[in-house]
């Protein structure tokens, strides 16, 4: 059970690298949660191949969206990528409380490692595999029918992105069938991730993970940034762009000079565990410092990287159901370039405890404290545009105010936290942990699911079901709460983060609330998907085919719900911001649904397979690498460089839509407009909405 089974073709793989083996072997309460978790994994994707084998779906399924270039439905995958990434997170979330709060003098049901390797894991599908996807998804389907355009920059490359990423992902859960994950955190700190303390293939899915997700992330940084310079319809001006397409412009930067720095970091890395290298070992010149710097030059970037989309969801969702024009816009703008400027000078903040001089972290500690000062703009700018306004509590602005009352909060602990004498008394307690969600729950996670709530009729062409929308919302504040307020309190008693085993009474109760409210979070991801399932049954009730269901002000309310693969018609000429809104509500407009004077052919991208099998090829390729099986890993390469001269060499990558078949799709739905009844903002929540919003 200790030998290798067949190395020339297995390559390290044991049996005991089964999680189902080792519960067998020592059926300890640990080893069982991780087989249960592994079993989940395995059944799960049998259950879904034999559902689309069931009801034939499997052609559907390809041609419709696997190898779709369409920057809506790459949007969507990215999203649902992310709501499968955020259930395993949750669950692992909830072990690690009631662990907590259980372990009190008592080892608790789980091992040290598991331990270890649930903050890890738990860690890096939240940044890499959760959020990231879900902004990337976001800005993909929204930013394109903001500016007027009919895809992306550059849509094989769009895809080639998703199926990266999603590789990356695969990894994160072949983790839990074979083999175990690392134990060293999302941020990998060498020396501990090095061979001579952590031999076995947990640092080693991350590190391929993470640098599958981070290559994705790197070419649709340049897509987005692309698209927004390049393919903005006639007349828009940069200061005519929505907010949310500044933020994604910002976002977009980032991911392009952020992600590099972490590539090269597991890269090197990778060298020292595969080749011998000591970049990042305790001797023969190893500096692990080197890997700190590099990990946070991307570190820090990417809390903005995360944050900035929710920024311009708010602004969107805050202008729409406050029935004004979003307030202060300019210095909404110049505010959210300031954050991305700043968001490169304070990394060293990461490591106040780590020896640099007093000066060093005096400059880094005002920086710090002084990017909190655009995000405080854009606070009082959001609230003066609900002042005097007409404001409507659907769910997406629940979340939005939810998200302003409560990053304040997070946002003090931050001022605190850039005092280094303070941070180096708090940093590796459960302050840190708390300050850190405090930010980036009703940052990202508040924000992407109002954009979710807020722009599904325009996916779908329904509403979501108002109920149940409220229900987890409720869900999410309440137990976030309960989860994290706590964490403050235990962090300055002095609490270490990344306790396996508690030995003072004096935590019990704080961590049984915090157990508490980790339950409540569970209960809050399992309402939106009862929430979802509710709606998908009750589409016909929910349907807003017209499209304009809020009464919107940009551009992509002004086309059918769902929209046409090929987005508008006719691209529109701009002439202003809130463009659509002013045509529908201000005199002397040109109509807001007027139709073209004449229907053109379209050209749009073919669908490509190559995109998919460069995703996965790496993926097995990387899976070799990780167990070295050396003949999985070339062939996975030797799969994607194929796949990549295969494209370049492709010929008949596009092809035409008529004129005539373009013209009979967008008569079908303005005759559809004609027949829809207009309704007031104070209807929109009901089933009287048809997607038309009142004149």
């Amino acid at each position: 059970m200790n030998t290798p089974v067949w190395p020339l073709l297995l390559g390290r793989f044991e049996w005991r690298d089964l999680p189902f083996v080792r519960a067998i072997a020592n059926p300890s309460a640990s080893e069982l949660v991780g087989a249960f978790a592994g079993g989940l994994v395995v059944v799960g994707a049998i259950v879904v191949a034999l559902l689309l084998t069931r009801y034939g779906k499997w052609r559907y399924l390809w041609t419709e969206w696997l190898t779709s270039l369409d920057h809506k439905k790459i949007g969507i995958m990215y999203i649902a990528l992310a709501f499968v990434m955020l259930s395993r997170a949750l669950v692992e979330a909830v072990l690690m409380r009631g662990q907590q709060a259980v372990a009190i003098n008592n080892p608790g049901f789980l091992t040290p490692d598991h331990f270890g390797e649930l903050f890890s894991t738990h860690g890096s599908i939240m940044i890499f595999f959760m959020a990231m996807p879900f902004l990337t998804g976001l800005i993909n389907f929204v930013m394109p029918l903001q500016i007027g355009a009919r895809d992306m920059a550059f849509p094989w490359a769009n895809s080639v992105a998703l199926w990266l990423t999603a590789g990356g992902a695969a990894l994160m859960m072949a983790s839990l069938v074979v083999g175990q994950f690392s134990t060293g955190g999302w941020t990998g700190y060498p020396p501990f991730t090095e061979l001579a303390f952590s031999p076995d293939v947990g640092p080693d899915y991350w590190i391929w993970a993470v640098s599958l997700g981070s290559i994705g992330s790197t070419m649709a940084g340049i897509n987005i940034a692309c698209t927004l310079y390049k393919q903005r319809a006639p007349g828009m001006a940069f200061m005519a762009m929505p907010l949310f397409c500044w933020t994604s412009l910002c976002t977009s930067i980032l991911m392009i000079f952020a992600m590099p720095p972490l590539t090269v970091a597991t890269a090197l890395l990778a060298l020292d565990r595969y080749l011998g290298f000591h970049m990042f070992t305790n001797d023969l010149g190893g500096n692990m410092m080197n890997y700190a710097n590099l990990f946070w030059l991307f570190g820090h970037p990417e809390v903005y990287i995360l944050i900035l989309p929710a920024f311009g969801v708010y602004s969107e969702v805050v202008s729409t159901f406050s029935t004004k024009e979003l307030y202060g816009y300019t210095s909404l703008v110049l505010a959210t370039m300031v954050i991305a400027v700043l968001s490169f000078t304070v990394w060293v903040h990461h490591f106040f405890t780590m020896g640099q001089s007093a000066n060093l972290n005096a400059v880094f500690g005002i920086a710090t404290m002084t990017i909190g000062v655009p995000t405080g703009v854009k606070i009082y700018d959001w609230i003066w545009t609900m002042f005097r306004g007409e404001v409507r509590f659907t769910v997406p602005m629940l979340y939005a105010l939810a998200f302003m009352m409560t990053f304040v909060l997070g946002g003090f602990t931050g001022i605190l936290l850039a005092m280094p004498p303070l941070d180096y008394l708090v940093h590796n307690t459960l302050f840190l942990v708390a300050h850190f969600h405090n930010m980036l729950i009703p940052g990202l996670l508040y924000g992407m699911l109002a954009g979710y709530h807020y722009w599904f009729p325009k996916a779908f062409g329904f509403r979501l079901d108002e109920k149940w929308g409220r229900i987890a919302f409720t869900c999410w504040v309440v137990g976030f709460y309960l989860a994290f307020m706590p964490l403050y309190v235990l962090g300055a008693s002095g609490m270490a983060r990344r306790t396996h085993e508690i030995f003072d009474p004096a935590f019990r109760p704080w961590l049984y609330v915090a157990m508490a409210g980790a339950g409540v979070l569970f209960c809050a991801l399992g309402s939106l998907f009862v929430q979802l399932v509710v709606s998908i049954r009750n589409r016909d009730a929910l349907r807003v085919s017209a499209g304009d269901p809020w009464d919107g002000r940009t551009l992509e309310w002004s086309i059918a719900s769902p929209p046409p693969e090929y987005n508008f018609a006719v691209v529109p000429n701009v002439d202003g911001r809130d463009i659509f809104y002013r045509r529908k509500h201000a005199e002397h407009q040109a109509p807001p649904y007027a139709e073209p004077y004449a229907y053109e052919d379209i050209v749009m991208p073919r669908n490509s397979a190559s995109g998919v099998a460069i995703g996965v090829f790496a993926a097995v390729s990387a899976f070799g690498l990780i167990w070295h099986m050396w003949w999985l890993g070339v062939a996975g390469g030797v799969v994607v460089i194929a796949a990549l001269v295969t494209r370049s060499f492709g010929r008949d990558q596009h092809r035409i839509l008529l004129a005539a078949d373009v013209a009979r799709e967008d008569r079908r739905w303005r005759a559809a407009l004609a027949e829809a009844r207009a309704i007031s903002r104070h209807t929109e929540m009901t089933t009287a909405n048809q997607g038309l919003a009142e004149r």
